[in-house]
């Protein structure tokens, strides 16, 4: 008999490879549960529920009868809604998985080399606060009540829809792609020797499927990612790379793009200094021991020319000119560049 799991959500970056990689096998049979907005991505054979998780009387009542092996929560940032969730699943589920976020560990953390153990606390960004707020809850109710949770730290993960970056505008990556195209400078936060990963949606739900249904993983928290550390610049090296051009790299300090960054509604606070500008290496012992043979198997240089190719043949879909996002670059180089004119004749 085939193990029942409910996705929460099921069809973003993360949760699209996971229940993807469910369907094509015999083991698991898969639900999703969300507002309906992008069902055409679900795989055939995934059984779709349509309700909107901030109704919990509806969702209740569509829930009525079932029970789940494994349910997965991937929207949920606030502490009252995982407090919803443990209503709705409690003594309904052998084991419940929540998408937290590595933006959660300490920033500045004491080492750059971070594992499970590294203590939360995040002071410049409140979506790390919240999903800290809401692991505390989760193990509260796992201590106290045999709530079965298991907790997932994903950092910056990818897939071919998405070209991830430093520093992008509020239409995505594409204006910094088409600055790279054209040869302009491009922004790069910090000097951009600090280390980031970046994981390719694909291995991520290997480590996430190896955990679901996994006693080993219950009342634990796990962080899954590659084991490929970058520095910003190898990274915007190798997109220029993938794109076939010459990367004019500009560099340009975290707290001066926070600064420059705040009238334009750009929150580089929460997501530079609360995340992109420190060093982070993710020692991945305890999934690897938990989940044995796991393999990430795409280095960046691979998948970063699947999104590319993705995103130069999806023009309609992926790009999205931001002039707005274009000319505060321009302007932020301008200023840098007379500042340092001006040195120059002292």
């Amino acid at each position: 008999m085939k193990k029942k799991v409910l996705f929460i959500g099921g069809t973003g970056i993360i949760s699209t490879a996971i229940v993807k990689g469910l369907a094509e096998g015999n083991e698991w049979e898969v639900w999703v549960l969300n507002r309906g907005n992008r069902k055409d991505v679900l795989p055939e054979g995934v059984h779709h529920i349509t309700a909107d998780m901030s109704d919990e009387k509806a969702v209740a009542e569509k829930l009525e009868g079932m029970t789940f092996d494994t349910v997965c929560e991937f929207i949920g940032f606030h502490v009252s809604q995982v407090e919803r969730d443990y209503r709705l699943f409690n003594g309904k589920t052998r084991q419940y998985m929540y998408i937290s976020s590595a933006s959660a560990y300490h920033k500045p953390s004491a080492s750059y080399l971070i594992t499970e153990g590294t203590a939360l606390a995040n002071p410049y960004w409140q979506y790390s606060r919240d999903k800290i707020a809401c692991e505390d809850f989760l193990m509260k109710v796992y201590r106290e009540n045999g709530f079965p949770v298991t907790i997932i730290r994903p950092s910056h993960t990818y897939d071919e829809r998405s070209i991830p970056l430093g520093v992008h505008g509020k239409n995505g990556s594409w204006q910094v792609i088409k600055r790279m195209l054209q040869g302009k400078p491009v922004i790069i936060q910090g000097d951009g020797s600090s280390l980031w990963t970046m994981t390719w949606n694909g291995d991520f739900a290997k480590g996430f499927i190896g955990l679901m249904g996994n006693r080993h993983a219950i009342g634990e928290a796990f962080q899954i990612t590659s084991d490929e550390s970058l520095s910003w610049d190898q990274i915007y090296a190798t997109i220029a790379d993938a794109l076939g051009v010459k990367l004019n790299a500009y560099h340009v300090s975290s707290d001066f793009l926070c600064a420059a960054g705040d009238g334009m509604g750009y929150d580089f606070t929460g997501a530079l200094l609360g995340d992109k500008s420190v060093s982070v290496v993710f020692d991945n012992t305890k999934l690897k021991r938990t989940v044995p043979g796991l393999n990430m198997n795409v280095k960046f240089d691979m998948g970063v020319r699947y999104a590319v190719d993705y995103c130069l043949s999806h023009p309609e879909e992926c790009q999205k000119d931001d002039p707005e996002f274009d000319s505060w670059c321009d302007k932020v180089i301008a200023v840098l560049d007379k500042a340092k004119a001006e040195f120059t004749k002292l």
